[in-house]
């Protein structure tokens, strides 16, 4: 056992985060494709791998694997030090970042292409750096703010000239995947900076595992109140469990020891190298496993974007102020690679 720790250990951390980095790429294009698995086969009529039994089984089966991982913080002597406003905190942010936000990615994914959604969600670090800015005092120079403004750019073409969402009757109204997604990359930036401002003295263990409980709790709440009781009425069939599984063991575990691993020795360098590779690989992903072509509008914004994704790494390398050493583990866990599973 020490040997097979040794050889672990050994391993250079951009291993670790090349693997991570494909590993989260692949994350959307396999949820995809898992759905579209479940509709080829149905039970009485129904997809048994929809988006929300998807995700209420596989918050389920990531919760126990993340209980393996980070039992120990979660001691008594730990859990007496958390006050009623870390309590509130956690809670706030499970709600928000372990169950609307994935919630509303998932149902995106039924609604627009993958490529849509990965170039789109870039707007999350984007916001994250303003209110870093505006609520945290976090210092940036011309190129973050000329890479972030780009980027924008990019984003705002993708979702404006390649919209491919339906419209509803009643009040002239458009509500697309894009929109989604968006409203899922606000919601997580703002969790992010809520956790920036009143978490950082908790442990990782705590914070990843009671996110994963009151995310899971509360979306099975809400899609029993919006969809009816039946709407989980395959979540006992062997066939959604295999499947959700093997895609928790892979994609949400291994990915995240990965990460988790490529932390222990990385520079900030390498988390933002790993950060400006993580969209091209999702696209790359969409186009392998799911065959998705880039439309104009996602070439012309994907290029903007790839451009501020440069000048804003040109930017944190120019930070004299920043120091190239290991960065909070929640941070980075939360703020470089987006989506990451459930």
């Amino acid at each position: 056992m020490n040997n097979i720790q040794r050889f672990f250990n050994r391993v250079p951390s951009p291993i670790y985060l090349g693997i991570a980095v494909l590993i989260f790429a692949a994350a959307n294009s396999v949820t995809r494709k898992i759905i579209e698995l479940g509709q080829n086969n149905l039970i009485d009529g129904r997809n048994p791998i929809s988006p929300c039994n998807l995700l209420f089984v596989g918050n389920i089966c990531a919760l126990g694997l993340m209980i393996i991982i980070f039992y120990k913080d979660w001691q008594v002597s730990i859990l007496k030090k958390l006050t009623r406003n870390d309590w509130i905190t956690l809670t706030v942010m499970g709600i928000l970042s372990g169950a609307i936000a994935p919630g509303l990615t998932f149902t995106a994914l039924e609604l627009t292409s993958v490529t849509n959604i990965v170039l789109i969600g870039r707007i999350e670090p984007i916001l994250t750096l303003a209110l870093s800015f505006l609520l945290l005092g976090s210092q940036v120079n011309f190129w973050t703010i000329s890479g972030s403004l780009v980027s924008f750019v990019g984003v705002a073409i993708t979702a404006f000239l390649g919209s491919s969402g339906s419209t509803m009757t009643g009040e002239t109204q458009m509500i697309t995947g894009e929109v989604f997604v968006a409203i899922a990359a606000v919601i997580t930036s703002v969790s992010t900076i809520i956790g920036k401002l009143k978490l950082q003295s908790i442990p990782l263990g705590i914070f990843t595992v009671y996110r994963n409980v009151v995310g899971t709790v509360i979306f099975f709440i809400l899609a029993n109140l919006l969809y009816g009781s039946h709407h989980f009425a395959e979540v006992r069939s062997p066939f959604l469990w295999q499947w959700v599984f093997i895609y928790a063991a892979v994609i949400v575990v291994t990915g995240q020891l990965c990460w988790l691993m490529g932390l222990k020795k990385a520079t900030f360098t390498e988390l933002n190298l790993a950060s400006l590779l993580n969209p091209i690989a999702a696209i790359f992903m969409a186009y392998l496993i799911l065959g998705e072509v880039p439309t104009m509008a996602q070439y012309l914004g994907g290029s903007l974007l790839l451009i501020g994704l440069i000048l804003s790494f040109v930017g944190n390398l120019s930070q004299r102020n920043i120091k190239l050493v290991h960065p909070h583990p929640r941070d980075a866990m939360e703020t470089t690679m987006g989506f990451k599973g459930f």
